[in-house]
């Protein structure tokens, strides 16, 4: 048998162990206590009583029989107790101990005794509570112990006389009691798992119509999304237990233990049936088997996914128990978890859009006392590409912030430090910057905001600080886009490039050196053409050929730097990035040219507030532009469509 097969003797005698902790114990410590009592008790006892002196057998006799041995020398020690006589005598074939008990209060064994020259010791005859402390002792001393290494055992393995297979203290049962009412901006999400509701409320209906209702279903989002809270919101409308587990709680250094949990887990669900089994993060267990490559992977886990897969093939689709699962990395998960009969269905929970977030908001500063001022449209605005709990973190900032001003309620500004915060990081007030720094920092983030604001495609201005945050930020421009985008144009990418070239190229115009501010702005923009020309066929260098294949995971993680294409082509993209980067340059440059006094009046407000807002930026540029006879290059602001909410009936 291989280490990674399982005894089914073995796994009986571990489970009796288990159910029978106390009996195990019992007869454990009753071995223990008879050994050491014959091996050792009897060989002390002896030793204590007869002086320690190396005897063959043993004799009782009587008390005139042990004078006449004394009288006669044939004694070499004797000991004295409260009522027994032990001596040492020797007949010849050896040492012998006799025994006999005192008659009467006889007072001339001790004058014989001194009159022979026979030595003689005294000593404390044991009575029935010495004899059972001394049966006690031992087996108080091995309960400690045991109860020692099995609580850490028990702690350290997730239960059980040795922790195998338990996994009643890893799972956490409950019967939720959130319901989709709790959960915002996830509408598309809802619609799709509310039949798996009403299968759980009368899976009878199904049954006698012959419908399956797939058996797991497959939350796939970005982490922070909602994905366990609407797992909980499943169980809490359908009023069933729900069984909740992370897939890292299967995966122990023992081979088997984890398919052991398994079995324990689809075991609970199916006492409380009709339930909901919801495993976390379930690319812990359910990683591709091919992933482990020629030498292999890790046998605990590929047996854990074995006997999972065995488990939702165990029960019919009529069998009220719905599996749910969530992970962000749905590309590295095993072709037999997905296939139809298992998890055959996937439910993408997204980042909310505009109205989702405003949701969001409503359902997290439900229990926030907030000014008359909070707008949290505009705050749904500002946070366009953040998830649920990026929501939720924002607004309890929001409270922190007010709390520690003193404040009664939550104000607009504390909304925006906080979203600020979430996005930039913190403000780095005690950092001191110099005249000089301050002054390029200013002129660079100028440069970005008046880009950002006359190039069309651009996302606007919300905000330019030249306060340092974060790790190494000595000024930000934040821009966020007027509505939720999954697509991006040519033009709009080329507007990304001028945006981020503008803060490089304003130090060049107005001081007449560039510094190393502009390092990450280069590689972005670098970044932008590379994938322009490799992936989305937006130049006349390769065509329509694709020469990198875009294989990053759910969240994003760029692409491989595997080169498929000839040197050539290599030299052709060099070529193409530096022209248009060269280019793009110039035309930044002009532009920062044209609008000259509107960059000095910006450095100005920069310099006076340290922090300026977009619509402030906006006034001085179309102030210049009317001044100047300027045809305006400022786009109107966009109204965002509200998205049309979906109605659960129940």
């Amino acid at each position: 048998m291989s280490q990674n097969e399982s005894n089914p003797n073995l796994d009986k005698n571990n489970n009796f162990f288990n159910k029978n902790p106390l009996l195990a114990f019992a007869l454990f410590s009753v071995v223990i206590i008879v050994l050491f009592k014959v091996l050792i008790g009897d060989e002390n006892e002896l030793s204590a009583k007869v002086g320690g002196q190396n005897v063959t057998r043993t004799q009782e006799i009587s008390y005139a029989d042990l004078k006449k041995l004394i009288q006669n020398k044939q004694v070499e020690k004797v000991s004295i107790g409260q009522t027994y006589i032990r001596a040492i005598g020797n007949d010849g074939n050896g040492k012998i101990a006799y025994t006999t008990r005192i008659v009467g209060n006889d007072t001339t064994l001790i004058p014989l005794l001194d009159e022979k020259g026979i030595n003689y010791v005294g000593f404390s005859e044991s009575n029935w509570f010495t004899e059972m402390f001394g049966w006690l002792f031992p087996f108080l001393i091995i309960l400690a112990i045991w109860m020692f290494f099995a609580g850490r055992m028990q702690r350290s393995m997730g239960g059980g006389i040795l922790g195998m297979g338990n996994s009643k203290k890893l799972i956490n049962s409950e019967k939720p009691k959130t319901k989709f009412d709790d959960v915002a901006g996830a509408q598309e999400a809802k619609e799709e798992v509310l039949e798996i509701v009403d299968f759980l409320k009368y899976p009878d209906r199904y049954v006698e119509l012959g419908a399956k209702i797939p058996k797991g279903v497959l939350l796939v989002g970005s982490p922070g999304t909602g994905k366990t809270l609407l797992a909980k919101a499943v169980a809490g409308e359908a009023e069933v237990p729900f069984f909740s587990v992370s897939g890292s709680s299967f995966i122990e250094m023992f081979v088997g233990v984890g398919a052991a949990r398994v079995r324990d887990l689809f075991e609970q669900a199916k006492k409380d049936a009709p339930s909901i089994i919801f495993i976390d993060e379930i690319d812990a267990i359910g990683k591709s088997r091919a992933a482990g490559g020629v030498m292999g992977g890790n046998d605990e886990r590929e047996q854990t996914l074995n006997q999972l897969l065995a488990e939702m093939d165990g029960f019919g689709t009529d069998t009220p128990i719905i599996i749910l699962a969530a992970t962000n990395r749905p590309e590295i998960l095993d072709p037999a978890l997905l296939r139809p009969g298992r998890f055959d269905r996937q439910v993408l929970v997204d980042k909310p859009d505009y109205q989702g977030r405003i949701d969001i908001l409503n359902v997290h500063i439900k229990g926030v006392k907030q000014d008359a001022d909070v707008d949290l449209e505009e705050i749904a605005r500002l946070t366009a590409g953040l998830a649920g709990a990026d929501l939720a973190n924002i607004v309890n900032e929001a409270a922190l912030l007010a709390g520690r001003k003193s404040q009664k309620t939550v104000r607009q500004a504390d909304m925006r430090e906080a979203v600020e915060r979430a996005i930039a990081g913190l403000s780095k007030k005690s950092r001191r910057i110099d005249e000089k720094e301050k002054k390029i920092v200013a002129y660079h983030e100028s440069g970005h905001a008046l880009l950002a604001e006359t190039t069309k495609g651009a996302k606007k201005v919300s905000k330019v600080s030249i306060v340092p945050r974060g790790l190494a930020a000595l000024g930000y421009t934040l821009n966020t886009p007027e509505e939720n985008k999954y697509l991006m144009q040519r033009h709009e990418l080329i507007a990304e490039i001028d945006v981020l070239l503008g803060g490089r190229a304003a130090e060049e115009v107005f001081i007449g050196e560039i510094s190393t501010g502009a390092a990450n702005d280069l590689e972005r923009t670098t970044d932008i053409l590379k994938a322009m020309v490799q992936m989305y066929g937006m130049s006349d260098v390769a065509g329509l050929m694709v020469l990198e294949k875009q294989r990053s995971s759910f969240l994003g993680g760029g692409m491989t730097q595997a080169k498929e294409y000839s040197d050539k082509m290599a030299e052709e993209m060099d070529n193409f990035i530096k022209s248009t980067l060269s280019e793009r340059y110039l035309a930044v440059k002009n532009r920062l040219e044209e609008y000259r006094d509107a960059i000095e009046k910006i450095v100005e407000l920069l310099y006076a507030k340290e922090n300026i807002t977009g619509e402030q930026v906006r006034e001085i540029i179309e102030a210049f532009e009317i001044e100047n006879n300027i045809e305006t290059k400022l786009e109107p602001r966009k109204e965002i469509p509200s998205t049309p909410k979906i109605t659960i009936d129940e």
